[in-house]
C-alpha cells in the first residue's frame, strides 16, 4: 500500500540539523530588510524615534521623508493646497531664570521639576511642490519577484490573518490578528521576504481561533522565557515552511543564528528546542493544511505591491 510522507521525517531532520549547527557556533543574525526608509528628515537625514516613528509610519506615505515648515520656507518650496501638518513631539525641560534655579536648589525642589511636552510640525515630501530633485535620495529597493510555492502557502493558509505592509517592521499583533511586514521590495531577496512572512504566520497560529497557543498570545515581557519560547516556535516553524517550499538553502544560517540568540536567553537548555520544535510542527502543518494542488495556478494579489518608478538596485 502506498504511503504519504506527512513531513514529520523532514521536521526531525531539520531539528537535528539546527541543533548540530548550534553546537558548532553560528553566524550573527542579520535583519533581512533595510530600514533606510524609516521616517526621517529630508535635509539632515536624522530618523525620528519612539512614538514619532510610529505615528509618522502610520500615515503610510510612499516615502518617509519629512520637512519642517522652516525648512520649506528656506528652500522656497511650496505646499500642496490643503496640506495638513503632522506633529512631532518631544520633551523639553523648562528654562528657569537664575533666581528660580537658586530657589529650587535651596529648597531641594529640583527633583520635582518635570519636562514639558512640546511639538513642532512637519510635512511629508508628497505634500510639497518644487522640491529640488537632488535633495530626494533614490529609493533603495530590490528587484524581487514572487515565489510560486511560497505564495501558494501564504494565500491558502486556513483562517489566515490579514497581512499588511504599513510599517518597516515585521510583527504579529494578536489583539488585532494582523501580520505586518515591510514590502517585498525592501528585502535582500524574495526568499528572505517569504521567510519573514512565514515567521509571523507561525506566530499567528497561536491565536485562539487557530491552535490556541495561549502562552505566546499573552502580554509577555520581551526576553522572558515565554517570549523566548514563542520566538523559537516561530523561527523553527519558518524553517519547516522554507524546507517545504524549497527556499531553505538561502536562509538557513540566518534562521539558526536567530534561534541561537533566543536559546542564549534560555541558557541553551536542550528541552526548549525540543518543545519548540513540537509546537512548530503543529503550526507548520496548520499553515500548509489548506494548500492547493501544486500544479494549480494561483493569483498572487495582495502580497505583491507596485514598485516605485524611482528606484535604486538593492545591494548598493
Amino acid at each position: 500500500m502506498e504511503t504519504t510522507d506527512t513531513g514529520k521525517g523532514v521536521y526531525k531532520i531539520l531539528t537535528e540539523r539546527i541543533i548540530e549547527l548550534l553546537e558548532k557556533g553560528t553566524i550573527p543574525w542579520k535583519q533581512p530588510w533595510n530600514k533606510k526608509e524609516l521616517p526621517q528628515n529630508l535635509i539632515n537625514r536624522i530618523p525620528y524615534k519612539g512614538i514619532n516613528m510610529m505615528l509618522l509610519s502610520a500615515f503610510n506615505f510612499e516615502r518617509n521623508l519629512f520637512l519642517t515648515f522652516k525648512q520649506i520656507k528656506g528652500l522656497s518650496i511650496s505646499l500642496e493646497k490643503g496640506a495638513k501638518s503632522l506633529p512631532v513631539v518631544f520633551w523639553r525641560w523648562p528654562e528657569l531664570k537664575k533666581d528660580e534655579k537658586e530657589a529650587l536648589a535651596e529648597t531641594d525642589e529640583k527633583k520635582k521639576a518635570k519636562p514639558i511636552l512640546r511639538y513642532y510640525s512637519v510635512f511629508n515630501i508628497s505634500q510639497c511642490k518644487n522640491i529640488p530633485e537632488k535633495l530626494i535620495p533614490p529609493l533603495l529597493i530590490c528587484q524581487n519577484d514572487p515565489i510560486e510555492s511560497c505564495a501558494r502557502i501564504v494565500e491558502n493558509m486556513p483562517n489566515r490573518p490579514e497581512i499588511q505592509f504599513v510599517r518597516q517592521e515585521a510583527f504579529y499583533n494578536p489583539s488585532l490578528d494582523i501580520v505586518n511586514v515591510p514590502d517585498m521590495k525592501f528585502f535582500d531577496s524574495s526568499e528572505s521576504y517569504y521567510a519573514t512572512i512565514f515567521h509571523e504566520l507561525v506566530h499567528s497560529t497561536g491565536h485562539e481561533s487557530r491552535l490556541n497557543r495561549k502562552d505566546g498570545m499573552e502580554s509577555i515581557s520581551f526576553g522572558s522565557e515565554k517570549y523566548s519560547n514563542e520566538e523559537l516556535i516561530a523561527e523553527i516553524g519558518a524553517c519547516f515552511l522554507e524546507a517545504h517550499t524549497g527556499i531553505s538553502a538561502k536562509n538557513f544560517d540566518n534562521n539558526v543564528a536567530y534561534i541561537d540568540g533566543w536559546l542564549r536567553r534560555l541558557k541553551k537548555d536542550g528541552r526548549f528546542i525540543v518543545f519548540a520544535s513540537t509546537q512548530a510542527q503543529k503550526a507548520a502543518d496548520y499553515i500548509i493544511g489548506n494548500s492547493v494542488d501544486e500544479h494549480e495556478p494561483i493569483q498572487v494579489k495582495s502580497l505583491v505591491k507596485k514598485r516605485s518608478s524611482r528606484k535604486a538596485k538593492c545591494g548598493n
